[in-house]
């Protein structure tokens, strides 16, 4: 079972895959917008689906689906919509299961991916001691997340690490935002970076003097975090493994 079609982040600038669209061959699916409010409906129409499939942040608004052409596009076929707030990454991994499941779909594999993401989620708790910041940079504010509302990071927090919770958060509750020169607000063994495309990359951050002087960084404890790793066994294992690798680099601080 292949989809016809995606949408959201699927196409870096230099062409290759996005790492959000997981291992979706996407020279063989049509391409129905890769950025935020954009879906091509008149396409969408034209490949006559039978399901849309999308994440949920907020109950009934399907991720990267526009408000605008909601109505049409739930018209031409039915919706299938995986809520991921308040959840942990195994709880939203076992509703696609299930889907997938429900559809058909061949789940060779699956038993050997979903070993390795457990076996990499036992190695998490020798990292207790590590205070850890998970952030995504902009040009002119840091954004400090909010781990209850993200399955990956509850799937963290869950199992043994220590993740920084801000003290307060702005409406909606994702993030608190800050200013750049406030920046060391929250001490942290290590960093973990926002990799998404929209993020500023490493090299831009540092270009930041408030950020460039944190301990971590100084320090050399800045590693990527995968944002929206793709929820299933295979996306959480890798992203899993990456993770315990480079915390295994990391000590305490202070």
């Amino acid at each position: 079972m292949r989809p016809v079609a995606v949408f959201g982040p699927h196409k870096l600038a230099d062409g290759s895959s996005d790492p959000q669209v997981g291992n979706v061959d996407i020279t063989k699916v049509e391409g129905l917008g890769n950025v935020w409010d954009e879906f091509n409906v008149e396409k969408y129409i034209s490949l006559q689906p039978d399901l849309l499939v999308s994440s949920m942040y907020v109950k009934g608004a399907l991720w990267y689906v526009p408000e605008k052409s909601k109505e049409t596009i739930e018209q031409v076929a039915p919706t299938a919509g995986v809520m991921l707030t308040g959840r942990s990454a195994t709880q939203v991994i076992g509703k696609y299961e299930e889907l997938a499941k429900s559809l058909g779909a061949d789940l060779q594999g699956v038993p050997e991916a979903k070993a390795r993401m457990e076996a990499a989620t036992k190695e998490l708790a020798a990292f207790k001691d590590l205070k850890i910041l998970m952030m995504s940079g902009g040009a002119d504010a840091m954004w400090v997340v909010n781990p209850p509302e993200y399955p990956d990071i509850v799937h963290l927090t869950e199992n043994g690490l220590n993740v920084v919770k801000p003290s307060k958060v702005d409406d909606g509750g994702f993030f608190q935002t800050l200013s750049w020169e406030n920046a060391d607000t929250y001490d942290a063994d290590v960093i973990l970076y926002d990799t998404r495309t929209q993020s500023l990359k490493p090299e831009e951050m540092l270009k930041k003097p408030t950020f460039a002087k944190l301990p971590a960084v100084k320090a050399g404890q800045l590693y990527p975090w995968r944002a929206e790793a793709p929820f299933s066994y295979q996306g959480y294992a890798t992203f899993l493994e990456e993770l315990v690798s480079n915390l295994k680099k990391a000590k305490p601080l202070q």
